[in-house]
């Protein structure tokens, strides 16, 4: 009696619900009838001792009994019981269809060849000025990079050959070994995946249809970029291996420092140095932005270091969009430091009439330390 031409289910005498309890009750009750032990020389028990043996093995995994619902004994006969490696010929490809019906692509594999590899994307690093970075621009870059072969036009095969099925895995690209139950599927290392082989490789390539060389590329930069800005150039990366599609190109802008402003976003910062009388006074400062423009800032009298002052519209334009961010003026009082005599002799005299209200955090200070130190 052979395991393959009776029910696994009829064998143990369960039904097809059954339970994993009761198929390992029912087994355990057949193994103990059958058993060679208590049938020495029978070859009928012996036999059928080895079909429950069988049966039990493979409805007691999960995974087996599913596959055996489905597709009954031909999921374990087709390309299963050979040795560790092979070619995925039509038995094999179908026992690979089984799996990935019921397990999904992990076990069986997408059948048919391997697609075509893209190419690799490049990254290319550039510095540019804040004034770049405000009125944008065109630059160019040279770069080595992987390009079509103008001798094969990218195919890989001399001119006027063509191409042939790989012999180890018969044009399908794929090659499976088993290991234990499952079968893995991996891309044939023949053909790299492909199905077909060179019959002459191109001489300039050598059949890679790809060679590399120096590539001048046009880059454009748009207003408003900041560091850490990604420009994406399709198709300007590597070319595919014998003719697939390039990968990308990958602009990373990075800004210098400028030596007037400092950016946060579209917002341009200044810090600009006034004299105490100003200060003191006010006034006005021009201040130019990087249109060109001249701004023209008023200060109020008796402002204070740290102060910031907003000019509206006057900073970096938003980065595909409309309008600009504003330039914030921050005030730096300068205490001068080279006094004539005559100036001395001025502030001597601003000191003699000083009463407190004219610095009334000075003052406040000092009541604070009054206070809190009883003097």
């Amino acid at each position: 009696m052979s395991a393959t031409e009776i029910d696994f289910y009829d064998l143990l005498g369960v039904s097809r619900d059954a339970d994993g309890a009761t198929i390992k009750s029912a087994y355990r009750k057949m193994a103990m009838k059958y058993h060679p032990d208590r049938n020495a020389g029978c070859k009928e028990n012996e036999a059928k001792f080895k079909a429950i043996s069988a049966a039990y093995d493979c409805l007691k995994d999960p995974q087996k009994r599913a596959a055996y619902d489905r597709y009954g004994h031909a999921a374990f006969q087709q390309g299963m019981s050979g040795g560790g490696g092979g070619h995925p010929g039509a038995d094999f490809a179908d026992l690979g269809d089984i799996f990935e019906t019921i397990f999904g692509s992990a076990f069986g594999g997408a059948a048919g060849r391997q697609q075509a590899r893209r190419g690799a994307d490049l990254r290319y690093d550039m510095e540019i000025g804040l004034e770049d970075a405000f009125h944008g621009k065109t630059s160019q870059i040279e770069i080595e990079v992987s390009q079509n072969c103008d001798t094969c036009h990218g195919s890989g095969a001399t001119p006027g050959t063509s191409t042939r099925g790989c012999n180890l895995c018969n044009g399908y690209g794929k090659v499976r070994a088993k290991q234990g139950f499952f079968v893995v599927e991996r891309p044939c290392p023949n053909c790299h995946g492909r199905g077909e082989v060179l019959v002459s490789p191109c001489r300039d390539c050598g059949g890679e249809g790809r060679i590399d060389r120096p590539q001048t590329i046009d880059v454009e930069i748009p207003p408003g970029v900041d560091t850490g800005t990604r420009i994406r150039l399709s198709g300007k990366g590597e070319a595919g291996p014998r003719g697939a599609p390039p990968g990308d190109l990958y602009i990373f802008v990075h800004v210098r420092p400028h030596v007037v402003f400092q950016r946060e976003g579209t917002t341009l910062l200044s810090r600009v140095p006034i004299s105490f009388t100003t200060a003191a006074l006010g006034g006005k400062v021009e201040i130019p932005d990087l249109a060109g423009e001249t701004n023209v800032v008023d200060i109020p009298s008796g402002i204070q270091s740290g102060r910031q002052l907003r000019v509206r519209g006057a900073g970096m334009p938003v980065l595909q969009g409309r309008g600009r961010g504003d330039l914030v003026v921050e005030i730096a009082v300068e205490t001068p430091t080279r006094l004539s005599k005559e100036q001395k002799a001025i502030l001597e005299q601003f000191r003699e009439t000083e009463t407190g209200d004219e610095c009334p955090e000075c003052r406040g200070f000092f009541e604070k330390l009054k206070s809190a130190f009883g003097a």
